[in-house]
């Protein structure tokens, strides 16, 4: 890369390189001055359940690659012993994100490695999350788009992430850690 092309990269206020081009709903780079989606802010602290919350309403919306954003920050920002929960999390969502690209092959290894990863848990329900639940949708979800190597809607795809008693709002569920 010469000179001219690194002057021409996006870049934040600290210099780091930075896509600034619009975004769809999946996550994919529009052209520029296309109208996109809202991103995420990078590096938002939220309570847990407030993660829940917001990457449930991403995922609602057919948005899990923004949803995944969100699992991202609680992982990089939280607690060490909760990190294993919000990457399982966040793998499932970018696992979805590429589900619905119609990269079959990226999406069952994303969601088959996030599933895993939240398998630890057990019968735990930390924030409200129906775990078990949870890895049965991404099994089930992987199995799929290995067989058919189709795109699947994001939002009619979309788990819930807890049961709907409990889905009411950020302070809807007790913590459980």
């Amino acid at each position: 890369m010469d000179d001219r092309e690194r002057d021409r990269r996006d870049r934040d206020p600290e210099g780091r390189a930075r896509n600034a081009r619009p975004r769809d709903g999946l996550g994919r780079p529009l052209p520029y001055g296309a109208e996109g989606v809202e991103r995420q802010p990078e590096g938002v602290e939220r309570t847990g359940d407030e993660t829940v919350y917001e990457a449930q309403r991403l995922l609602d919306a057919g948005m899990p690659f923004h949803a995944h954003e969100v699992f991202e920050d609680a992982w990089k920002s939280g607690p060490e012993a909760e990190r294993a929960l919000w990457r399982g999390l966040a793998q499932l969502a970018v696992g979805l994100t590429h589900a619905a690209r119609g990269n079959g092959s990226g999406g069952s290894t994303l969601l088959r490695r996030g599933a895993a990863g939240l398998a630890a848990y057990g019968d735990a329900r930390p924030y409200g999350i129906a775990l078990t639940e949870l890895t049965a949708w991404a099994e089930e979800l992987a199995g799929r788009v290995e067989r058919r190597q189709e795109p699947v809607p994001a939002a009619a795809s979309a788990p819930r992430l807890r049961g709907r008693a409990e889905a009411a709002g950020p302070d809807a569920a007790d913590s459980v850690r």
